[in-house]
């Protein structure tokens, strides 16, 4: 498989767990470097979410893994765009849930979405601390 220069993706990361790891290391082996680009409080809240971990605690997790690069800090769905662009990525990827929705990054870089970890989501953590 072609070995990329830099690669990005984007995620809400809250309540940090080994499927998230495992996703990051997975897009790491993909490239030289890896940004990850972390939504704030306030895009989750116009996306109808609530995060449990605040957004500088969740950006400072995600800098400490020794396979992450950089981390930038997502505020609109626009941006994505002008991120790939500004920060000179060849590949952009996010999960398989996320198929298709990316494409007209293809203008800018290749774009790959890869199978999520079996059985671990935040949103099954949340319901199950909820019942």
């Amino acid at each position: 498989m072609k070995k990329y220069k830099r690669a990005i993706t984007y995620g809400t990361f809250d309540l940090f767990h080994v499927g998230h790891l495992r996703l990051l290391k997975r897009i790491a082996a993909l490239a030289e470097e890896l940004y990850v680009v972390v939504s704030s409080d306030e895009f989750n809240s116009l996306k109808g979410k609530k995060c449990v971990i605040p957004f500088e605690e969740r950006a400072e997790i995600i800098e400490s893994l020794a396979c992450v690069t950089k981390v930038l800090r997502e505020d609109n769905w626009e941006q994505k765009i002008s991120d790939v662009k500004n920060n000179h990525c060849d590949l952009f990827v996010m999960g398989d849930d996320w198929t298709g929705k990316f494409d007209f990054l293809k203008d800018y870089c290749d774009v790959i979405y890869l199978p999520r970890t079996p059985r671990i989501s935040t949103t099954d953590i949340k319901n199950y601390i909820k019942n």
